[in-house]
């Protein structure tokens, strides 16, 4: 992996470019989120990162979910939550990757989004208690350091909720949203949009002690096709000098957001980080207008990516090491880490063409290339659900040892998380 000089004060010559192209669609409006970066503010985010070591499992909504449990209250929260956190721990992970903001609503008291029908059944009903607070609490009783997982642009996949509350951002204002025929996001395109997803990041890392906001793979759907062309035609005629194209269009949308949010974070923390966990397979974020390549070449995007390298070593289409070195053959700037996302929901299965079944080791062996490679900072598990399967029995029983005793060497050397 080769390090790539990072120019305080200034994002990238690509940023720019776009920042500016999309700003003759929003007039002044987006160009404060780039201007605001400052050498004090680059600086200390070289300096905040979750540490090296990191052993994460990712915590989905669903496994969260209050919404079918007869108990609803805070105390049956916090008594699933502590669950999860022990058998975490008693794995070997030191970090829980929670999904805090799955449909356009939150785990968290907001004053931009309203509670999330998992706590209650019902989105914008107040469950009583402030999940997110009582997950940090829980987090720092137990030594685990805690990234809150957002999907920045869903509002609902396949009628999921079923229905939006009245106080929902989309509900309010439809002028943000776009609707394809499997899902309903706020439109990459709007300021409006963007800025109730940066201000959203910057309430979370005020408010809450978490160590990392983190997005996962979701930006432009596949299925977008020409829903926006109204809003292209708007910049088209809009825009003063050379015109992007619309794939160049999308992305720095799609830039130009996570430039905000990485500004949100380290405007209001010292050492909180932003982090991304996009496809695994490098090539497939160009169809979701995910620049990967520039979030990671240039400081100012984000302080780690966690590529979701899903695939077994076996795998005929992509296998693990194939797609691993297409990631580690990128530049990346100083400061920015690299994490790896492993697939604990295909163990004991017949996924990647039967691979999956011929070993219960190949998370083991997936590890321990990771734990080779002095430039991979860690891994992340999907998810958690996958420590209690009893498909997965065999491929957990095996990483777990190799985590335990990770943790054992890091705890003798007095290394913390």
């Amino acid at each position: 992996m080769k390090l790539k000089k990072y120019i305080p004060a200034v994002l990238s010559a690509v940023l720019l470019a776009s920042a500016f192209a999309v700003c003759a669609l929003y007039g002044n409006e987006a160009q404060p989120a780039v201007q605001t970066m400052s050498v004090q503010t680059a600086d200390s985010a070289e300096k905040s990162d979750t540490a090296d070591n990191m052993n994460g499992v990712w915590v989905t909504y669903l496994e969260l979910s209050m919404e079918r449990e007869a108990d609803k209250s805070e105390k049956a929260f916090a008594k699933k939550f502590s669950a999860i956190a022990d058998n975490c721990i008693n794995s070997g992970f030191n970090t829980l990757i929670v999904q805090v903001r799955p449909f356009c609503d939150a785990l968290y008291k907001s004053k931009y989004y309203p509670y999330s029908h998992i706590l209650t059944g019902t989105q914008g009903k107040n469950p009583g208690y402030d999940p997110l607070k009582t997950m940090c609490k829980i987090c720092r009783e137990k030594g685990l350091a805690i990234h809150a997982w957002i999907n920045p642009y869903r509002v609902t996949y396949n009628n999921v909720p079923v229905k939006l509350s009245d106080d929902n951002p989309y509900t309010k204002d439809k002028s943000i949203g776009i609707k394809t025929e499997t899902t309903l996001i706020l439109d990459p395109s709007c300021e409006k949009a963007r800025k109730l997803i940066a201000d959203g990041i910057a309430e979370i890392v005020k408010n809450y002690d978490v160590d990392g906001i983190q997005f996962d793979d979701y930006f432009y759907p596949v299925d977008i096709e020409n829903l926006d062309s109204k809003q292209y035609g708007e910049y088209r005629s809009s825009a003063k000098g050379e015109i992007m194209g619309l794939e160049d269009w999308r992305k720095a949308n799609v830039n130009l957001l996570i430039s905000q949010c990485w500004s949100a974070v380290h405007k209001n923390s010292k050492n909180k980080v932003f982090g991304i966990s996009p496809q695994g397979n490098l090539e497939n974020n160009a169809e979701l207008f995910a620049d990967v390549k520039s979030w990671c070449g240039q400081r100012g995007y984000i302080d780690y990516i966690c590529p979701q390298i899903y695939f077994s070593l076996e795998n005929p289409a992509l296998g693990f090491e194939d797609a691993l070195n297409d990631w580690l053959k990128l530049d990346f700037a100083k400061g920015v880490k690299l994490y790896v996302g492993l697939a604990g929901y295909k163990a004991g299965t017949d996924d990647d063409e039967g691979t999956w079944e011929y070993y219960d080791d190949t998370l083991f062996k997936e590890y321990k290339i990771l734990k080779k490679n002095n430039n991979i900072s860690g891994f992340m598990l999907y998810s958690y659900s996958s420590l209690l399967d009893e498909a997965a029995e065999k491929e957990i029983k095996n990483l777990k040892k190799l985590l335990i005793l990770s943790s054992n060497k890091r705890i003798k050397t007095g290394i913390s998380r």
